[in-house]
């Protein structure tokens, strides 16, 4: 047998024992779309990716092939990926508003596959996830320039949904009106109330009469169907696309660093992950003094950062709050479990309501 014969016979049996092992990978790969359908996280994961490749390459014996397995490494996690998209094409994903909300612009950002699915207003949206309508929803929590989004918080709080990632996305709010009008012509204003207030410094300079919406492409809808050029809407270019309208001043929100943080919501609480370290939980305290100032203690004697700590009625009892907290570490450590433990003999009510690796910019 000369070498050529032998040579094809050693890639034939490794053909035929890759061909196993890849039906195995895409196997596992099936699982993994299924699971982040469930828990509503997207596909791409660089960080996981890069992962695989900088362990793997660290296999290979023989350096001159390293250059050509990093390659065969992703090639095959990007077919992979190809087949999980096409798994979440019938992935739904819910919003509050219609066509043209910035919730609904994130979503497809990132869940680029999915089916995104409009609902009314953030409680809709929030109950339609809760009894399986869709997968999962994508909720703003806050926005850099105007604050938190208090009613999201308060859905986090009373409902059983589990955030398993915040994307922040930049905003940039447009005054829009009916074709033919022009900034002169308008005489009020109507959008929700985060976006007037991101863009309050614009009103009060024209004057403009503001009245609130339940979204900004809400808003940008109602006033296609005026047709009347003294009332504008605040939103996005793409509403004024979907809706026929007219950007009639762009840009006017008044911060240049304008930016909303989205949390996607779903049923199921994702696996932790070593490499989490973010994590959002609700608590109560007990009636008794100092009980606060002990909670927040005990968080740092922990180790962990608070970015984050924000109060809101529960509205069960006059004067009666939670208190929302995001941190900085992995709160699945034996720290964060330590943390818990000793949380639990201060708070009347404690709810991890998610963890995640990092903040994602879309």
């Amino acid at each position: 047998m000369n070498e050529l014969i032998k040579a094809r016979k050693i890639i034939n049996e490794v053909d035929r024992e890759m061909v196993r092992l890849f039906e195995r990978r895409m196997d596992a790969a099936k699982l993994v779309a299924a699971y982040k359908q469930e828990n509503g996280i997207p596909i791409d994961d660089f960080g996981r990716e890069n992962e695989i490749i900088q362990k793997n390459v660290g296999l290979i014996q023989n350096e001159e092939y390293t250059a050509y397995y990093v390659n065969f490494l992703k090639n095959t996690i990007k077919l992979s990926k190809d087949m999980q998209h096409k798994l979440l094409e019938g992935m739904k994903v819910g919003f509050s508003g219609v066509p043209g909300a910035f919730a609904g612009l994130a979503a497809q950002k990132i869940f680029p596959d999915a089916t995104c699915v409009p609902f009314a207003d953030f409680m809709t949206a929030y109950k339609a996830c809760e009894n399986g309508e869709c997968d999962c929803v994508v909720l703003p929590i806050e926005n850099s320039y105007n604050g938190d989004v208090g009613n999201v918080l308060d859905l986090a709080f009373f409902g059983s949904l589990y955030i398993n990632g915040v994307y922040e996305a930049e905003i940039i709010q447009n005054l829009l009106g009916v074709p033919g009008a022009k900034v002169d012509d308008v005489q009020k204003v109507i959008s929700h109330p985060q976006a007037l207030g991101q863009c309050a410094a614009f009103i009060e300079k024209h004057g403009f009469k503001k009245e609130e919406a339940a979204n900004t492409a809400i808003a940008a809808k109602a006033i296609a169907q005026m047709g009347d050029k003294s009332v504008a809407a605040i939103g996005s270019e793409e509403a004024a696309e979907i809706f026929g309208l007219s950007v009639l001043a762009p840009h006017i929100n008044e911060s240049g660093t304008n930016t909303t943080r989205f949390a996607v919501f779903s049923r199921a609480q994702r696996t932790p992950a070593a490499t989490d370290d973010r994590f959002i939980m609700l608590f109560t305290v007990k009636n008794a003094a100092g009980s606060l100032g002990t909670a927040i203690s005990i968080i740092g004697q922990h180790g962990f950062n608070l970015r984050a700590l924000k109060s809101r009625p529960t509205k069960e009892l006059v004067w009666d709050y939670f208190f929302y907290v995001e941190g900085e570490g992995n709160i699945n450590s034996p720290q964060g479990k330590d943390m818990l433990c000793e949380l639990e003999e201060c708070c009347a009510h404690l709810k991890v309501v998610g963890t995640f690796e990092k903040e994602i910019h879309i």
